[in-house]
Parts: C-alpha cells; sequence; structure tokens
C-alpha cells in the first residue's frame, strides 16, 4: 500500500479535525473588560485601529530557508516593523524603528506574519451557521435531485436569517484569517434575486475588512429549474461570476446546459465557476468540452474555474497530465475542498503542472455537511497530509493552497512577501513558521485587511 493512500485511510477513518478557538491576549497600550479572549470568540469584533498610517512593531517574518545541501532544514525568521499606510505595507524597518515619532504604533507580541487567507468556494447565503445546532437525515441513497427538492422547502424557511447569518459566518472565516472569498449564491425560482439582494447588501457593509466575489449558482439546474433569465438578471444585478452544475445528472442535456453557461459569461463578460460532482465517463466528458470551448474562445481564456472536479479523480496519471498541460494553457483553475476519504483528487499532479489550484470551505453546518470549519490553514493542512511528503520546505509551500500561492518565501528560500506596496492583509499566527502553523493548524491571534484590524487584537 501506497504511503499516501495509507495517509488518506487513516485520515478517513479519523473524521474531521477540530481546533479550537485560541486566542492570546493584547499588551501593552491595549486592554479589554473581563476575559479578552471570551470577547473575541464570541462577539468576532476586534479592537479600533482607526489610524490610517501606523507602525506595527515585533512582527516575526519569515527570512530564509537553512538548508543542509540540497534540503530545507529549518526556517530562518526575524523581527521587524511594519509601516502601514492607506492599507498598504509601506515599508519593512528594522524593529521598533519608527521614523515619525508622532504616529501611532501597535505590539504584533512576536506572532508569526503570514498573507491572508482566502476562501474561494463558500455559501455564505444558506447556512444553519448562528443559529440552533440542526443536523439533517441523509438516508443512504439520497441523490442529488432528492437534496434539490429538500432545498425547494428549505429555502423560504432560511431567507429570514440570510443577512444575520452570513455575517457570522464572515466572521468566523475572518477569526481564522480570512479576508477574501467567493461565495455561491443561489438563484433559481424558488429565491429568485433575493439572496442576492441579501448577501449583497451585507457585502456592502463588511467592505472595509472583507473582499467577496459573487457566483450567482442555479443550484437547481441551470436548465431544469428553467433559470436562465435569472441567471441574466443576476449578472444585470452585479454578480461576477456565472454558475453551473452537473450539466448530465442534474440538467439531463451537457452541450446545451454548458454552452448556455458560457453564452451568459460571454454576453455580459464574466467569468465561469461550475459545481461538477460528476465522476462517471459524463464528468470526464464536461471536463473536456469545457476545456475544447475556452481553447476555441480566447475571450474565455482565464475566466473557468471548475469546482470540485471529481472527474479528475478517475483519470489515470498520463490523463491527468494531458488535461492539466490544456488547463494550464488557458488558465483554466480548480476549486477543491481538499476532500478526504477514498477520492482521491491529483490535486499536487495539477499544481506541479502549472494549474492555479485554490481551496474553499463550501458548507457550514447546513443541509449539505455539518462539518466545515471555514479555516483554510486546516486545508492547507489537509492537502499536506494527503498529497506530499512532509518537510519545512515541503509544508511551507502547502501554504500556498490556502493564500493564492502568496507565500512568504520562495523556492530558493529567498523572502518574496511582504515587501512595500503590498497590501497590507495578513495574518498573525501563534506558530515558528509557516511548516509549523501548516503541520500544527496554529492558533491565529489576529486578522488585517487592507490595513484594517478587522478580527483579534494586538498591542
Amino acid at each position: 500500500m501506497s504511503e499516501n493512500k495509507s495517509r488518506r485511510e487513516f485520515i478517513s477513518q479519523s473524521g474531521k479535525m477540530v481546533t479550537a478557538c485560541a486566542l492570546f491576549g493584547a499588551t501593552g497600550s491595549v486592554a479589554y473588560a473581563a476575559d479578552p479572549a471570551k470577547q473575541i470568540c464570541e462577539t468576532g469584533k476586534p479592537m479600533s485601529i482607526s489610524a490610517k498610517h501606523y507602525y506595527l512593531d515585533n512582527v516575526l517574518l519569515e527570512a530564509g530557508f537553512n538548508f543542509d545541501g540540497s534540503v530545507a532544514t529549518s526556517t530562518r525568521t526575524e523581527l521587524k516593523t511594519l509601516e502601514i499606510k492607506d492599507g498598504k505595507i509601506v515599508a519593512l524597518r528594522d524593529n521598533k524603528s519608527h521614523a515619525d515619532a508622532t504616529l501611532p504604533h501597535y505590539d504584533a507580541g512576536s506572532k508569526l506574519m503570514l498573507p491572508a487567507m482566502r476562501d474561494m468556494h463558500i455559501h455564505l447565503d444558506k447556512t444553519f451557521y448562528g443559529g440552533p445546532w440542526r443536523s439533517l437525515n441523509r438516508p443512504a441513497g439520497t441523490t442529488i435531485q432528492d437534496m434539490i427538492r429538500l432545498e425547494q422547502k428549505l429555502l423560504p424557511e432560511l431567507q429570514p436569517y440570510t443577512q444575520e447569518r452570513a455575517e457570522k459566518l464572515i466572521d468566523l472565516i475572518q477569526s481564522k484569517g480570512s479576508t477574501i472569498a467567493r461565495s455561491h449564491c443561489n438563484i433559481e425560482p424558488v429565491s429568485g434575486l433575493k439572496n442576492l439582494e441579501n448577501l449583497q447588501a451585507v457585502l456592502s457593509r463588511r467592505k472595509p475588512g472583507f473582499d467577496c466575489e459573487i457566483v450567482a449558482f442555479p443550484q437547481h439546474g441551470l436548465l431544469l429549474s428553467h433559470s436562465e433569465k435569472l441567471m441574466r438578471e443576476a449578472m444585470q444585478a452585479g454578480a461576477h461570476y456565472v454558475g453551473g452544475l452537473d450539466p448530465t445528472n442534474v440538467d439531463g442535456a451537457m452541450e446545451k446546459s454548458l454552452d448556455t453557461m458560457f453564452q451568459i459569461a460571454l454576453d455580459y463578460n464574466k467569468g465561469v465557476d461550475i459545481h461538477l460532482h460528476e465522476t462517471s465517463p459524463a464528468g470526464v466528458a464536461a471536463v473536456n468540452y469545457m476545456v475544447e470551448t475556452v481553447e476555441k474562445t480566447p475571450a474565455l481564456k482565464g475566466k473557468l474555474t471548475i469546482s470540485h472536479a471529481f472527474a479528475l479523480a478517475t483519470l489515470n496519471e498520463q490523463q491527468v497530465d494531458e488535461i492539466a498541460t490544456r488547463m494550464a494553457a488557458q488558465q483554466v483553475t480548480i476549486a477543491s475542498t481538499v476532500p478526504i476519504g477514498t477520492l482521491h483528487m491529483p490535486l499536487k499532479q495539477l499544481r506541479d503542472k502549472g494549474v492555479f489550484v485554490m481551496t474553499g470551505t463550501d458548507s457550514v453546518i447546513d443541509h449539505w455537511s455539518p462539518y466545515g470549519l471555514g479555516d483554510m490553514l486546516e486545508k492547507a493542512n489537509l492537502y499536506a497530509q494527503l498529497y506530499i511528503r512532509p518537510n519545512e520546505q515541503t509544508l511551507s509551500r502547502a501554504l500556498g493552497i490556502a493564500t493564492g500561492d502568496v507565500l512568504p518565501l520562495n523556492d530558493k528560500g529567498e523572502r518574496v512577501w511582504p515587501k512595500a506596496q503590498d497590501d497590507a492583509s495578513f495574518v498573525l499566527v501563534d506558530a515558528s513558521c509557516s511548516a509549523e502553523a501548516v503541520a500544527r493548524i496554529s492558533p491565529r491571534t489576529a486578522t488585517f485587511h487592507n490595513g484594517n484590524l478587522v478580527w483579534g487584537a494586538v498591542g
């Protein structure tokens, strides 16, 4: 039995890992009444940094790898002061070096600074999160058609809580270090555009600390639910991506379903992000058809994301190489939740061939799944456990799936992030280096977005 297969089976049997909310109290000039960690965990609300120009001292940055021959054995770090102005990192300075003594300064508490994380597949518009615990019985043999019928009954019950619970979900993923997301949003006859309107209202309120793209998602089938007109209205209303769903298993007409999806995208100059769960030959056919469509349509290059793409797990290594080469040439993106169990996704092979692979939460305690934690560092940990042989360097590289491939060090161990004029979007982590953060799913202590402290505390 291969090492990777043994690891996958162990994780499948062990189930999902759950990380606790663990915070370290603020030091220095900031103090909370009562218990600060408890307050932040319950409210998700940080202290305020109102200054647009300030210093952040005692920031632990990665400085390079220590090598034994060609093998990285550990990571060097150093404490620095960041100068932040108007949402940008304008300078990296010697620690506690303040060129302008009149500017406010804060203390990162020697926590490790990592790039802000990105939850690139989540459903903010329909969740039980923020309400009472609820788990639905899904008998063996439940089909996606069964789930569609269930949703048609549930959606009217959920809609009064859409905004409140979306806010709670944003609080959750910010507490895990994510400040950028892509949310799929139901567009179908039961919801109409109500979920989109509710989600846009929430995102407008959260804009200073959170950026989110919206995918108009025909959850009940683009053709099956006759949702093309609504999808076009969603594009006009400001959705960023055209979604789709299982063109054979749900819509029953692969080419017509995919052609309709792509045509809407072309008509409104939007991207495409399709849910493709199909693992039958029809799923492989759909992947090939979509890649061929992009190859023949230059306007679609760089605009196709295939979410889940479980059909790729049915291909052999040579077949994956062939389709990955074509995907990389057309800048096709794969969005994976890093599934555990018997389904072995070729995520490392795709990345090695130049395909951009990103990850996301998908469901957080809803009628599809009760397991989502909203934690991209957990996803990087799962990716590492399932697909790499761990060492200092490979563990640090695994972080990229959670950050949009923004990493502190390049493969040679040279610092490439942060640098002057980078967005001041980052997370402070109680870890000594990226490799430890990935391996241990280390606690987050503060999250910043464009210079704004959006969760946690600094001194």
